[in-house]
């Protein structure tokens, strides 16, 4: 009794005693990203490497891009790079798989292979003193995996599971025709295979794929933490006797910038996810890092206009977003949001509402603001977190064919967008009439309320 008579006292007596709240004062500029030196060299056999001095944690990132993902697979062998990768794990000329993930957990640390759109990496985190003998594993794994037949059955077996599964969700069928339709006829669109395709792989493909595209010449070696003195020379010592091989030839890529809409039947199903979007400009271009706070303010944070639209004021959704992605010299914008089926229509009616206004007006400078202090903070964020976002940084630029410069200047860009600016490249680049759209959900209860997004508007 005494505690609820003192909280209805205190309830009662006027707010004027305790003074008027004060306003925060205004937070500091952000400060800009400092990239620490790079000691870069080619070896003779043309593998580029980039060392960096960073941090202070003794531990190192070793990574290495190899130019042998997604887009470098025949048509008819959609994710052969993936089989590869795995096999790659499953021992070399003179290290069984046990023996590498056992020598790999004694340096504090794991090799891990992945395959994606564009390059399979290879490597991992170990504490300092070990990173001259984890770079000398790296390349064991790289230059001498075995593949070996034995292990073919249960790797094709185990992709075939994933596969499964991923077919099974809507956000990845959406996402598979939303790249189909982007990129017709090119690999960048072809990213699942039929499941007998997948199973009638054979070894020989497999290492076809491997000799094809592992190689000296292919591959950037990033190492960044705190550098053994022994690292250089065991590059050297490791890499050196790497065949050179050819170098990547490129696929050019040319995405569709028309209207379109496909909808792909789940019938009963309680949401209907959403796939929107067209090219912009690559990340070499002037109005790169424009496009970049422009996405942000649009769809791409917490805070984006789309997402306290139809998640916070409309109630359609839990986890709206947009983003930008990137592929060698193209990018394309994607806004993804999964709605409640009876608001499938209202939801693309609202979300071309948000840009459509975008284009026509300039937004205002306190919320421009929010927006580029939100994505310089997240910029400086991620790359204080560990080497290995340092290492993810500097490939983008690499192979971007950007300036190192782009990671220094890149806070102080953001932050001298204006208003003008975000209206110009929404209305130049963000334009409905170009745009596909894909959306999965129940067709006997969405299509009328699709009819009007048919044609371009």
């Amino acid at each position: 009794m005494r505690l609820l008579f003192g909280t209805a006292l205190l309830c009662a007596i006027p707010a004027a005693l305790f003074g008027a709240k004060e306003t925060p004062p205004p937070g500091t500029a952000p400060k800009p990203f400092q990239l620490p030196p790079t000691d870069d060299f080619t070896l003779p056999n043309g593998m580029r490497v980039t060392l960096v001095e960073y941090g202070s944690v003794p531990k190192v990132a070793v990574r290495a891009y190899i130019d042998a993902g997604g887009v470098y697979e025949p048509a008819d062998q959609v994710w052969i790079s993936k089989l590869n990768a795995l096999l790659m794990k499953e021992g070399t000329a003179t290290r069984s798989a046990a023996e590498v993930a056992r020598e790999a957990g004694g340096m504090g640390g794991q090799i891990d292979l992945d395959a994606g759109a564009e390059f399979t990496t290879a490597g991992g985190i170990v504490l300092s003193e070990f990173g001259p003998r984890f770079v000398a594993l790296v390349a064991d794994v790289l230059e001498h995996a075995t593949l070996p037949a034995s292990e073919l059955a249960r790797l094709k077996a185990n992709l075939a599971r994933d596969l499964a599964v991923e077919k099974s969700q809507p956000g990845s069928l959406a996402r598979e025709v939303f790249l189909e339709t982007l990129f017709p006829n090119h690999p960048f669109g072809r990213i699942y295979p039929r499941e007998n395709m997948l199973q009638g792989y054979t070894i020989e493909q497999v290492r076809a794929f491997y000799g094809s595209n592992f190689a000296a010449s292919r591959t950037h070696l990033y190492v960044a933490g705190k550098l053994d003195p022994g690292l250089k020379k065991a590059i050297g010592d490791s890499f050196g006797a790497w065949q050179k091989g050819s170098t990547a030839s490129e696929a050019p890529a040319n995405p569709v910038k028309n209207r379109s809409l496909q909808l792909i039947d789940r019938p009963g199903a309680a949401q209907s996810t959403l796939y929107l979007g067209l090219p912009v400009a690559d990340p070499a271009s002037a109005d790169w890092v424009v496009l970049d706070v422009m996405n942000t303010m649009l769809g791409g944070s917490f805070a984006s206009r789309i997402t306290s639209n139809i998640r916070e004021q409309k109630g359609y959704t839990y986890s709206p977003v947009s983003l930008i992605g990137t592929r060698r010299r193209l990018a394309y914008w994607v806004q993804m949001a999964d709605v409640t089926t009876a608001v499938t229509g209202p939801s693309l009616k609202e979300i071309f509402y948000e840009i459509d206004r975008l284009r026509q007006e300039p937004p205002s400078a306190e919320e421009l603001k929010a927006i580029q202090s939100y994505l310089a903070g997240l910029f400086i964020l991620r790359n204080t977190v560990s080497p290995d976002a340092v290492i993810g940084q500097l490939h983008f630029v690499d192979s971007q064919g950007l300036d190192r410069s782009y990671l220094s200047s890149y806070v102080q860009k953001v932050m001298a967008v204006t208003p003008r600016e975000i209206q110009r490249v929404a209305e130049t680049y963000i334009v409905p009439s170009k745009m596909t759209i894909v959306v999965v959900g129940d067709k006997a209860k969405i299509a009328d309320q699709l009819k009007p997004y048919e044609s371009a508007q």
